[in-house]
């Protein structure tokens, strides 16, 4: 706790650090500040065609979501405040209606270096279907499995820029637990978790003083990123507790994490490759993601883009993966239409090699005038083997309608 305390107190002193004597002129330019208010309010239809598993739960779920977004800048750019927040209402799950500050940071701009302290979202990873070098961030498991749902982390941000890559340094501290959907929700398993009784590895709790480092560089066709992470690991393992019903708790060990990634563009194939090692009291595991996406440019004079994914998942830990990707393959396909409403399209299927476990999803988006976006997205799972974590959600195949507004 005490060493967290220094290091955002130290940030908080870089602040002001280039704050001096200038001329008038100078001061007035720096005193101008430049801003600017966007966000998003969508609105969500969510049908499951199968029969609930659990009691409470329902077929039919609406909700709606506020995103609002601030940015000031001043000091001819070199300073700026970001500000993402997020809310969500739910018809019926009670824990899914839920607010976060997904952004609230400063960031000061230096030579060649930059400095940011508050809350961010930091994404690592170039592959499609799984990405496990991402680790900065809490997954927001009640908006769903996207890689864009996460929760926002507290960090100090460093980022230095050379001729020989970029360096970035990372101290964070205040762990975000995993929450998941409550008894009327979908998507959940069928045991309650007591989020009272969640134990840490770390005598500190969610105190922690994580760290993390990168180095990432672009050379000819590559792009490669090498990082390691030491702290709170962001996957729970969880614990029964004894009791008349059956009541789990999560805990959170402490890891060592090294991971690479890698893309190399040749032509219009893109290869892309993602490995994790990692280390805590418990095991040591490996894992890793392999594959490309080849686009077809502007197929059959058409003005359409083409692009056919292909990617194999391995990861040793088995059944203890909550994605399952333990070893299967994905294969999709992205449409981008080109045309003046933005007309976008993802699918995908993933294949177990060893249980034959089929998952599958679609996304289409289309923009309504100027302001106005129409979404459609499906996601489903066939022949699910009952030793893996999603035969706990075997019924919770849907189809999703949404409506954004932007202003």
């Amino acid at each position: 706790m005490g060493k967290s305390r220094f290091i955002f107190g130290l940030g908080l002193i870089f602040l002001f650090f280039n704050m001096g004597t200038t001329s008038a002129q100078d001061s007035i330019e720096k005193s101008k500040i430049y801003s600017e208010v966007s966000g998003n309010i969508k609105v969500d239809y969510r049908y499951f065609p199968d029969d609930a598993l659990y009691p409470g739960q329902h077929q039919e779920y609406f909700s709606m979501r506020f995103q609002p977004e601030i940015y000031l800048e001043w000091n001819k750019g070199k300073q700026l405040l970001q500000f993402t927040g997020f809310a969500r209402i739910d018809q019926h799950d009670r824990k899914r209606s839920h607010a976060d500050i997904r952004e609230l940071y400063w960031q000061g701009i230096f030579k060649n270096w930059e400095l940011s302290i508050g809350i961010k979202k930091i994404f690592w990873g170039v592959t499609e279907s799984n990405n496990l070098v991402n680790i900065i961030n809490q997954a927001d498991v009640l908006e769903g499995s996207d890689v864009e749902h996460k929760l926002g982390q507290p960090m100090i941000h460093a980022s230095f820029n050379q001729n020989w890559g970029t360096i970035d340094l990372y101290a964070m501290t205040y762990f975000r637990e995993m929450k998941f959907p409550g008894q009327q929700g979908r998507l959940r398993p069928p045991f309650e978790l007591d989020t009272s009784n969640t134990t840490y590895e770390s005598n500190s709790e969610k105190y922690n003083l994580d760290l993390a480092i990168r180095w990432s560089h672009s050379i000819g066709v590559f792009d490669l990123g090498i990082s390691h992470f030491y702290g709170t690991s962001r996957l729970p393992l969880f614990k029964i507790r004894p009791g008349r019903t059956m009541t789990f708790s999560s805990h959170y060990e402490l890891i060592n994490q090294t991971g690479i990634d890698i893309q190399a563009s040749t032509g219009s194939m893109l290869w892309k490759a993602e490995l994790i090692y990692r280390k805590s009291k418990r095991k040591t595991i490996t894992a890793f993601t392999l594959g490309g996406e080849y686009t077809f440019s502007n197929l059959f004079s058409s003005g359409i883009d083409l692009g056919m994914l292909a990617e194999y998942n391995f990861d040793d830990r088995g059944s203890e993966s909550i994605n399952g990707l333990n070893d299967d393959l994905f294969f999709g396909s992205r449409i981008a239409f080109n045309d003046p409403q933005s007309t976008d399209f993802l699918g995908g299927i993933v294949i177990d090699r060893n249980s034959k476990t089929l998952r599958y999803f679609v996304e289409a988006n289309r923009r309504l005038g100027d302001s106005w976006k129409i979404s459609i997205e499906a996601s489903g799972f066939n022949n699910i083997d009952p030793a893996e974590f999603l035969y706990l959600i075997r019924n919770d195949s849907y189809l999703q309608f949404s409506l954004t507004k932007y202003f």
